[in-house]
């Protein structure tokens, strides 16, 4: 219900103000901007929305430093179930129309509705998080490699394993995702070629509820369970958190993904049995693209976070993690030749 009552606020103010510039003369698409003396930030998330613990709650995070740090007024939409490409359209439309800039498309879903939408608002800069497909002028491309930290967390799993058994369970089955299945299991596979990696797919595209829905997640994580696995590593957004509480309860050891989700607040009952976190950045490359905005200097094109600049990583909240010393420090190594090129981490499996 609260999901539903965000986007209805949302579509009704900014249907308000659109409607209102019209009549009065005000600014078509075509100019729109946001004013300087007032700015205006806005996200729209991705499938599973605020809350969902990994993706959407990162990216909200930057939104709130934004808001602190650099008094900007923040907007937000959420997506809702089974939606197509034309509700996306107008939901961009309406933030764009409201003033904020920029606004944030958070996954690869809406870089149909950006491409579309941006030409249409040349003044407005338009986020668009893990896609590089659809680029314009006014178009900043935030994407990772999230391909390095999934092989750390791939050295990491093969060190920790005892039954050689670990699991990786995907969302959605997309290239994206697939970047994250392929960087674990290289990493695990140099790491102990002896390691079995099972892996699992929630759901196929255009079905992306392998992306929302805890019970998917729980289910393929106890079925790696049965056939031996002794780490799971989950890249599915919201689903990944019925993996990491199937695997908890078996007090088997979870992987988790975007955010660190051994602090999550909705996962603090699982967390003993969270290893760690393949982290991206995405909450700094929400904050630093509302701040070049707001600097008169908007960000544009492809902007890539690596290992290099702690764009991604693997989180280290976990003490029994840190006193695992030869997994740490296997992971550091790792962590070390990728970065000096000694070590070239495959995007695809």
């Amino acid at each position: 219900m609260r999901r539903i009552t965000r986007i209805a606020t949302v579509g009704v103010a900014s249907a308000a103000l659109a409607l209102g510039a019209t009549a009065c003369g005000g600014k078509s698409s075509s100019d729109a901007g946001s004013d300087k003396d007032n700015p205006k930030a806005a996200i729209a998330y991705d499938i599973g929305g605020r809350g969902d613990q990994s993706f959407n709650d990162a990216a909200y995070a930057g939104l709130e430093k934004a808001k602190a740090d650099l008094g900007v007024q923040t907007s937000e939409a959420e997506p809702s179930e089974g939606e197509g490409d034309p509700d996306k359209v107008q939901r961009l439309t309406q933030l764009a129309r409201a003033g904020n800039n920029p606004v944030i498309g958070v996954g690869f879903a809406y870089a149909p509705a950006i491409a579309e939408v941006a030409p249409k608002f040349p003044k407005t800069t338009f986020g668009l998080i893990d896609d590089t497909s659809k680029t314009g002028k006014n178009i900043a491309n935030l994407v990772f490699n999230e391909e390095q930290g999934s092989y750390l967390a791939g050295v990491a799993a093969a060190k920790v394993t005892k039954t050689k058994t670990v699991g990786f369970i995907g969302g959605v089955e997309t290239p994206l995702i697939k970047k994250f299945e392929a960087g674990f299991a290289q990493g695990v596979k140099d790491t102990n070629k002896d390691v079995n990696v099972k892996v699992q797919y929630l759901t196929q595209p255009p079905d992306f509820g392998g992306f929302s829905k805890p019970d998917l997640g729980k289910a393929a994580a106890e079925g790696q369970l049965d056939a031996g696995a002794d780490v799971i590593y989950s890249a599915a957004g919201l689903a990944g958190s019925g993996a990491i509480e199937a695997t908890s309860k078996a007090k088997k050891w979870s992987i988790g993904v975007d955010s660190d989700q051994y602090n999550q607040q909705g996962l603090a009952a699982y967390k003993e049995y969270i290893l760690t976190s393949v982290t991206k950045d995405v909450s700094d490359s929400v904050f630093n693209l509302i701040k070049s905005v707001k600097d008169g200097k908007p960000q544009s094109g492809e902007i890539r976070y690596g290992l290099d600049k702690d764009g991604v990583g693997l989180a280290d909240s976990n003490p029994a993690y840190t006193k695992m010393t030869d997994v740490t420090a296997a992971v550091a190594k790792a962590k070390a030749d990728i970065i000096a090129g000694k070590i070239t981490v495959k995007t695809a499996p």
